[in-house]
């Protein structure tokens, strides 16, 4: 035994954050491509006798992780939200948690756009249209897809992702309205620093006037569900839905119901409920033609993933250390310890 504290990580990270680890820790990583059961996380837990748990969105820590391993310390969580985490559960056994906030904005806005542009080009679905030998001629209504340019976007949820992805707006000279539970006035000073008078507005309203509708906002007791049948009613026909927040803000069957019957024109996915979405889901029989989807992946680049797993582990340093954190999820969520 080296008398080093162990660090347990439930996927395989990129090698930066695991060598920032093993400079003071011993590090135990769950090598299998999906996540740990959570009963498998509990065992693994106490038969390591972890200090510190390294998770991500794809795992459940409740009281029952939490109380795996009595030499348990600290929790870090590589990823922006934190909604998996029982927060109040690990602040009354002093377990502070962190998480990794900024660091995804830029990145899961590209995403969003390549979503959005995906699916007003038809872009997925030219593609398949290729593969599948259709392509025999040049043809004057072949894949007719939607101008971006000068249409209105809306945004739902002005923090700092959808603040990031309406800016993008401005190379598209495109009409910009939010929604948020108040007025974004920094948010909106930002914007209009790059061309774009960003307009407050109700929920109904947005939707009435979007043609692509873009969902930032986080997932808790009054997001959920957020999209249902009425909401996507309102959008019309020819509008676009992209969701790079959380599956649960959209009701699935609503969904699924507004593709069947043309009430939207298409909807791009990174996040669905449930997730990872089955390859047999009904859902699915509506790609490519009114469906874009992507496996959660708006923050994958080299470069915003390798931060996130650093961050992760500057987080659980610091708590082995009895320091405060770099980036603290239960303070941010104003839990008490």
């Amino acid at each position: 035994m080296t008398g080093r504290q162990t660090v347990y990580l439930t996927r395989d990270v990129p090698q930066e954050g695991i060598d920032r680890l093993e400079e003071e820790c011993e590090v135990v990583v769950w090598e299998e491509k999906t996540a740990p059961p959570h009963d498998t996380l509990v065992e693994e837990l106490a038969e390591c006798e972890a200090a510190a748990l390294f998770c991500t969105v794809s795992d459940v820590v409740d009281a029952e992780v939490l109380d795996a391993s009595p030499a348990l310390e600290v929790v870090g969580t590589m990823s922006v939200g934190y909604d998996h985490v029982d927060l109040e559960a690990a602040a009354e056994r002093d377990i502070p948690v962190g998480y990794t906030p900024g660091v995804l904005s830029e990145t899961t806005a590209d995403f969003g756009w390549a979503l959005l542009m995906a699916a007003a080009r038809r872009v997925t679905e030219a593609d398949h249209y290729v593969h599948d030998g259709e392509w025999e001629t040049w043809g004057p209504k072949i894949l007719l897809g939607r101008d971006v340019f000068d249409a209105t976007l809306g945004v739902v949820g002005l923090g700092s992702i959808g603040t990031a992805f309406a800016r993008r707006a401005a190379g598209f000279d495109m009409d910009v309205c939010y929604t948020a539970t108040e007025p974004k006035e920094e948010c909106e000073a930002e914007l209009a620093e790059y061309g774009i008078d960003a307009e407050f507005c109700e929920l109904d309203d947005l939707l009435e006037r979007s043609d692509y509708v873009s969902l930032h906002v986080p997932l808790d007791d009054e997001t959920a569900g957020l999209i249902g049948e009425h909401e996507l009613d309102l959008m019309g026909e020819d509008a676009v839905l992209v969701n790079t927040a959380r599956g649960e803000v959209v009701d699935t069957d609503a969904l699924e119901a507004a593709l069947e019957e043309d009430r939207i024109r298409h909807a791009a996915l990174d996040v669905t409920d449930p997730e990872p979405l089955p390859a047999d889901h009904s859902l699915l029989d509506y790609a490519p033609e009114k469906l874009t989807i992507a496996p959660h992946i708006g923050s994958a680049s080299v470069e915003t993933r390798t931060e996130m797993a650093v961050m992760t582990a500057d987080n659980i340093l610091a708590g082995l250390r009895g320091e405060p954190m770099p980036n603290s999820a239960t303070e941010n969520a104003g839990v008490e310890e």
